[in-house]
């Protein structure tokens, strides 16, 4: 009998050092890219607080990873004598993390801006609003999401081809509006579509399978005639077919006019009448 309890202290003794101690050991926290990201988009300028500054809404489950929808939204009350500037938008876990750097026309108060993105991985995703007081604000949000980035185009190559920079612009009724009703001036909201395949570089050619080579909107600029309403900086990041939605407020202006470019040196440009633009 002391024999075996022996062994079987022997046994014991040995699963708990092959177990540590019967522990099972944990797992590896997941690497957070974003200290790292404030230092190469940012250079590594101070972040604060943009819970009254900028608002980001996302899914928290994508339904399509390869376009997710996301609003950014202004915060700042009446009265503050700061202005938004920018706001750059990071996918922290995307092959290429800045999905988009938007710079906001000095007089035409966008308060809001809504897109479509590629996520390709489970992901915290920033908004950096930065400010007329030279400070950078940030907000965030965590959507579940993977395979956006190398998800198969939803247009066959030669109707892509076919839509290249062919661009589109609409005008909506706000609340209290009725059809035809968009004001002269004050507040409207407008939407820029672009058709244009915007390849991530990480699809793949399902014939020849061979990675498709990046190949995406990286300019847009749009204006009230020649006031400027925003601009965009894209990436990879940026859906299929980029499609711009935004507030603004009109300065009266009869033209509105959009430049895109690509890069592949492609520039696409048009101009439409403001009443004539649809609703």
């Amino acid at each position: 009998m002391p024999g075996r309890r022996f062994r079987l202290l022997c046994i014991a003794s040995l699963l708990s050092v092959m177990l540590g101690g019967g522990v099972a050991p944990a797992a590896p926290e997941a690497h957070d890219p974003w200290p790292g990201l404030v230092q190469d988009i940012f250079n590594n300028r101070p972040m604060n607080d943009g819970a009254d500054v900028i608002g980001i809404e996302m899914p928290y489950r994508a339904e399509d990873a390869a376009i997710v929808p996301v609003t950014l939204r202004t915060k700042l009350p009446p009265g503050d004598s700061r202005r938004v500037l920018r706001i750059t938008l990071v996918i922290d876990q995307n092959p290429a993390p800045m999905a988009a750097k938007f710079e906001l026309g000095p007089d035409a108060n966008v308060t809001e801006i809504s897109t479509r993105v590629r996520v390709n991985n489970y992901t915290d995703v920033h908004a950096v609003a930065e400010l007329s007081d030279g400070k950078l604000y940030m907000a965030k949000t965590y959507v579940k999401a993977s395979g956006g980035c190398s998800a198969p185009a939803a247009k066959n190559a030669d109707e892509a081809k076919s839509r290249l920079g062919q661009m589109r612009y609409r005008q909506f009724a706000r609340a209290g509006q009725g059809l035809g009703q968009v004001p002269a001036s004050g507040a409207r909201e407008a939407q820029i579509m672009i058709g244009h395949p915007s390849h991530s570089g990480l699809q793949m050619d399902q014939v020849t399978q061979l990675y498709i080579p990046a190949f995406f909107v990286n300019q847009l600029r749009l204006w009230q005639d020649d006031s400027l309403v925003l601009t965009m900086e894209g990436g990879i990041s940026i859906s299929e077919d980029p499609n711009i939605r935004f507030t603004y407020v009109s300065n009266g202006a009869t033209r509105f006019r959009a430049e895109a470019r690509d890069t592949e040196g492609h520039v696409f440009q048009k101009e439409w009448k403001v009443e004539d633009s649809g609703i």
